[in-house]
This record gives structure tokens, sequence and C-alpha cells, in this order.
């Protein structure tokens, strides 16, 4: 379109306006008032649409259709990666628990390693007590010069079924090592627990350790031992080492050495000196530390359930192959040999086991009661069970008449 010669003026401009009788003539119109009603309703129904929209997607959830507790850490991640911020569960302040009766015990930082003195391991040592007054001053004798730290060494006791003064002995030995101040400090605590089993107590050492009170008497110390056991064992202990009060010698780095070996359970031999004319004989003591034979299975399958056997008499032939009858002190005194049973003279034990549920069977299992017992159970739950043969802790001398083999030789 040309424009006039002149430019557009106002007046040019009007010449070329439709007249506004035709604009409202146009506006008035029924097709023009329903054309302008449907873009409206259209205007409307898109605004609506897009806002439906928009509010959709704060309900959207991407990922698995699962509950969050449900999805594994992949589909997690895909998840979160969608949100603009974490997402939280639970958006209360924590809970404090400042109840003093409320203890948390975190056994997960409880080992027992072979660098246990570097590691600060605690060990408890526990012994049983029946009429023991005539050997608690030796004990504590050799107890003072164990070369371990002696404040991460606990002591604990069970005193039962005694007819002497063991119990004021104890207090005064105790006392008396604890009082001592030189190079070595005191122990770190020191328990004492009574219980009577009402055992009796009216037996020699003959009767004591004939065949016939076997099974008796070595159900009652499994008692005495697990009453012990649980009174006295910590959430901090690390290792378990058994002593009987009775061992007139034994070196002084005992636990450094049984624990450097790093097993579940370890166990030393045990001999006693005789003297006899003028000549120390070398007493072979302890006929509980074995290793199972052949003949013995054999034997295991012919008794009945109920049945305890014991080593040393002539009643059961079990041919098993003592620990007594392979060692020499003079020879390598780490060299290890798996065990079947064991003896409770000297056992070094750790805590994690007796938590698991090894403890001494006041019953018959597998035919073995008491330390026996403990080794077979031990090894039924897959825990290690070893002695060392050549390696020498000293018993007293129980002054025991020979005969109880009849013509069957000891080893």
């Amino acid at each position: 379109m040309l424009l006039p010669k002149g430019g557009v003026t106002w007046k040019s401009a009007k010449a070329r306006l439709p007249p506004w009788r035709a604009v409202v003539v146009l506006l008035t119109r029924p097709r023009f008032l329903i054309s302008l009603a449907l873009t409206g309703i259209l205007i409307l129904l898109w605004r609506g649409i897009s806002k439906s929209a928009s509010g959709m997607q704060n309900f959207y959830c991407y990922g698995p259709p699962k509950s969050p507790m449900e999805m594994t850490i992949n589909e997690m991640n895909a998840w979160m990666a969608h949100t603009q911020t974490p997402v939280i569960f639970n958006h209360h302040e924590p809970y404090v628990v400042n109840d003093s009766s409320i203890v948390n015990i975190d056994l997960n930082d409880i080992h027992s390693t072979r660098e246990a003195k570097e590691n600060k391991e605690r060990v408890l040592i526990l012994t049983p007590l029946r009429d023991a007054a005539p050997h608690l001053e030796k004990y504590f004798d050799l107890l003072y010069n164990l070369t371990y730290p002696h404040e991460l060494i606990d002591l604990a006791f069970l005193v039962g079924d005694s007819q002497d003064d063991t119990l004021a002995v104890l207090a005064r030995e105790l006392n008396r090592i604890q009082d001592q101040v030189e190079d070595k400090i005191a122990f770190r605590s020191a328990t004492i627990i009574q219980k009577e089993f009402g055992a009796d107590t009216g037996m020699d050492v003959q009767d004591r350790h004939s065949f016939a009170a076997q099974g008796p008497r070595r159900k009652a110390i499994a008692r005495a031992r697990n009453y012990l056991l649980y009174s006295a064992l910590k959430p901090d202990h690390s290792w378990v080492y058994w002593r009987d009060v009775d061992i007139v010698d034994s070196p002084p780095t005992i636990l450094e050495d049984f624990i450097f070996h790093n097993r579940d359970i370890l166990v030393p031999n045990i001999w006693f000196h005789r003297y006899k004319d003028g000549r120390d004989v070398e007493g072979r003591f302890d006929y509980n530390s074995w290793i199972e034979s052949d003949k013995g299975r054999r034997l295991r399958q012919t008794l009945d359930p109920d049945t305890i056997l014991a080593e040393g008499y002539k009643e059961y032939d079990t041919g098993r192959e003592y620990l007594v009858g392979m060692g020499d002190w003079r020879k390598n005194k780490d060299e290890e040999v798996e065990l079947d049973g064991i003896g409770g003279v000297n056992i070094l034990v750790k805590a994690d086991v007796h938590r698991s549920g090894i403890n001494f069977p006041a019953y018959a299992f597998e035919n073995q009661a008491e330390t026996e017992g403990f080794a077979r159970m031990a090894k039924r739950a897959g825990y290690e069970v070893y002695g060392l043969p050549n390696y020498i802790v000293w018993h007293i001398d129980t002054e025991e008449k020979p005969g109880n083999l009849g013509d069957r030789k000891a080893y």
C-alpha cells in the first residue's frame, strides 16, 4: 500500500477507518459473540490444565514402586537423584538418653589379639577354691611375678564346700598382694564369690581321685567353674585365664607366651616333681588333655549317653594319646598339638568363646564332663583347642598311689 505524498496525517487515517456504526454492527453480530465466547473458554481450559500438570510434579515419585526402606542402594541413589533436597524421614531432634539406669555396652571394640599388651586387653584370672588354705601363699607369690601388666588383670575366686579357713587365708593374701607397691602395681580388681554346693567334703586324696568319685566330682567342679565364670566375666575382658591353686611353678611370662599363640583355647603340659632317694622324679600329672583315638570312638558308641569317661583308670581303655606322654621341657616350648580333651589346671581362653555359650558341662556331653566336656563343646562349635607339649607347668605332687590303670601302661 502506497502512502500519500504528504505523509500520514490524522485526516488521511480517519478517512480510512470504517464508520463507528459499522463497527458496532460487527461486534453485535451473533457469529462474533459466539467466536469470542469459545475463545475465552479455550483459554480458561488451557490455563487450568497447565496448573494441574505443574502441581502433579509435586507428587510424582521417581524410582521403583516400593517404600524407601525396601529399596536397594542403587535404587535409593536413582530415587534421590531427582529430588532437590534430601528426604528427611524423621525431622525431630535427636533423642538423648541421660538416665543413669540405662547402660550402653559396645562389645564390637573388645578383641583378643596377639598384641594384647600393646592393645591393653584385659585378662580375667579365675580360680575355684575348696580346702585350699595351704596353697594360697605360693599361689599369690606366682601370681605377683606375672609380667603381664597387673593393671590389666582382674582376679576372681569362688570359695565353696570348704572345711578349712580358705576364705580367711584368701582375704589375708589378697590384702598382702594388693598392698605391695614395689616395682609392680596392684591388680586391677579382686572378687570373692561364695557358693556352697553341698559336695561331700569328707574324702581324702585317694577317695577323691578314685574312679567311682570321678563322675560326681567332675560335675560338681563344672558347676563351680560356671558359677565363677558367669559371676566374674565383664564386658571389657578379652581373655579368661583358668588357673588352679595348687600350681607350684610356672613361667612369669606365661600369659604373654600363651597369648602369642592366639588360639581360642590353649593348655600347657602338667607335670610334677617328686623327690625319691635324693633324685627328682618328673612325674606326669594331667591325663585329661588328650587326642581322641579310633578305639575311643568305638567305645563311646557302646556307652550310655549319661556315662562320663575318666582318663587314667582301668575301667575304660580308650586308647587315647595323652599330652603328658608327648612333651619334654628341653625342646621347643612353642610346639603345638591339636587336642580333643583338656585338663583344668591351666587354661587360657578367648573371652568370646565363653560369651558364645561354651562352658563346663555339669552333665555328660559326648560322654565327657567339666574341662573335657568343655573341649568337646568348643570343638563342636568350631573353636580351636590346642596344647603345648613342651611347655611345662608344675603341679603339686598329690602323692597318689599307683595302680589305677591296673596292668595297662600310662602312656
